[in-house]
This record gives C-alpha cells, sequence and structure tokens, in this order.
C-alpha cells in the first residue's frame, strides 16, 4: 500500500487532519455511505486539496484500517509466554477493554469492514493477523499443556476475548440503553465480571493430596 505524501509538518498535519475526518465519518456512515466530499468538509480542507494527500476514498480507508489493525494488535502482542499465565489472560482481557472505551470509532469501522467481508483488509488478515494469533494461541497451549491453565481451544478463548470487549464499543447505544440512566459508566462493572468470568474458567483447581 502507497502510503500517503508526508514530507513538511503542514503535510503531516493535514493527515492528521484528514485521517481523523475520516474517522469520524466512516465510523457513522460506513464505507459505501461516506464521500470525499464529507470527508473533506470535516477536515475543513478542500476536495483538491484531500486528493493531494489520497486519490481516492479507498486510499483514504486502507490507510485508516492499516493503522488501526496495527494500534489493535498491540495489546495482543504485549502477552508474553514468560508471565504467570492467568495474569496474561486478564491483562489482555483489561486492555482490550480500555481499547473499546477509549476509541469506540476505531472499533465500529473494524467492525464494519469484517461485516462487509473485509475488502480492503483481507490480506492483512490471513497474513499479520493470523501469524500474530497463531503464535500466542501456541503459548496458551502450552501453558494449558503444563496444567497451569484450565484446558480451552485457545483460538476460540482469543475470538471469546474479542467479542466480549469489542461489543462494549460496537454496540454501545444498545449497552448504555439497557442499563439506563442510573448506570451511565458500563466499563467498571464490564471489567469485573469479565475478570470473574475468564478466572473462573482458565484457573486450575488446585490438587488435592494424593
Amino acid at each position: 500500500m502507497n502510503k500517503p505524501l508526508a514530507r513538511t509538518r503542514i503535510q503531516r498535519k493535514n493527515i492528521a487532519l484528514i485521517s481523523e475526518a475520516a474517522l469520524n465519518i466512516f465510523s457513522a456512515q460506513g464505507f459505501r455511505g461516506a464521500t470525499v466530499d464529507q470527508i473533506a468538509r470535516e477536515a475543513s480542507l478542500s476536495k483538491p486539496n484531500l486528493l493531494y494527500y489520497f486519490p481516492s476514498k479507498e486510499a483514504i480507508h486502507t490507510h485508516l484500517l492499516s493503522t488501526l489493525m496495527d494500534t489493535w494488535l498491540d495489546p495482543l502482542r504485549e502477552l508474553q509466554a514468560t508471565g504467570d499465565p492467568l495474569d496474561e489472560i486478564l491483562t489482555y482481557v483489561r486492555r482490550k477493554l480500555e481499547m473499546s472505551r477509549d476509541h469506540p470509532r476505531e472499533s465500529r469501522l473494524f467492525a464494519n469492514e469484517i461485516v462487509q467481508g473485509a475488502p480492503h483488509i483481507l490480506g492483512l488478515l490471513g497474513t499479520d493477523l493470523k501469524t500474530l494469533v497463531d503464535e500466542k494461541a501456541a503459548i496458551i497451549a502450552g501453558w494449558m499443556a503444563e496444567g497451569r491453565l484450565a484446558p480451552a481451544d485457545p483460538h476460540h478463548l482469543i475470538f471469546s476475548i474479542w467479542s466480549l470487549t469489542q461489543h462494549y464499543a460496537d454496540f454501545d447505544v444498545q449497552v448504555r440503553a439497557v442499563l439506563g440512566p442510573d448506570r451511565p459508566d458500563p466499563f467498571p462493572q464490564a471489567e469485573a465480571y469479565l475478570t470473574t468470568l475468564f478466572t473462573r474458567m482458565l484457573s486450575v483447581a488446585p490438587q488435592g493430596p494424593a
């Protein structure tokens, strides 16, 4: 993928403006509903100025998604084989929940792309994402084989962490509507619930005397 032109401070600033504007538009309108004109207006730039940096709506979208993918994978990259297994899993859960709280637009942008068949990042899913998930699933499988975590399918464990944390970003309106105005911030209780859930699921029962 060609990166947008960014030689000077002003050019870097304009690319940041375009990226922020595009994130607002794409997360609200989806790829099909968004237009270059909408993004240019949101960025307070002329359409020709925007097209100087990105030749098309597709180029902006792909730039956002590739940047997002790298950020989205950071918490999983930090899962280390040398750490305590349960602590590593729970830290990953908390980091993913924090990302849903702090970056809901990015989560919805990614979810919309996946729902539409990942036309712009399918190659990354089958390469960068798959390689990392396979690597971390092997670490988790090793912990389970050593008896340090209760047995489970490590790939589906990772999938379940994604779904249970990203739900709070992708379905934020539904979550808040159901919880009501007396519970305006779902995240503290979500963290407590998910910590209990995965602790109970993955903890190994202590062995009694032989």
